[in-house]
């Protein structure tokens, strides 16, 4: 399957099944938004291993909400 021009949104994209996810979406060619709450430091080395297959990707950190 060829995911050439395609954009994809992976929320989670920077550990477990969504790094899983969002590495196999750029080996088919898509260009990727990757969704996280922390560790932006772990994003932006899944957006290094993204980058090195060809893709083109950016990370989004998310917002979280406190309890008040």
């Amino acid at each position: 399957m060829s995911l050439v021009n395609k954009v994809a949104i992976v929320t989670g994209g920077n550990s477990g099944i969504g790094k899983a996810v969002a590495l196999e979406l750029a080996k088919q060619g898509a260009s990727l938004v990757i969704d996280y709450v922390s560790h932006p430091d772990a994003a932006e080395a899944v957006e290094a291993q993204i980058t090195a297959l060809g893709a083109k990707v950016i990370g989004v950190q998310a917002g979280r909400e406190q309890a008040g």
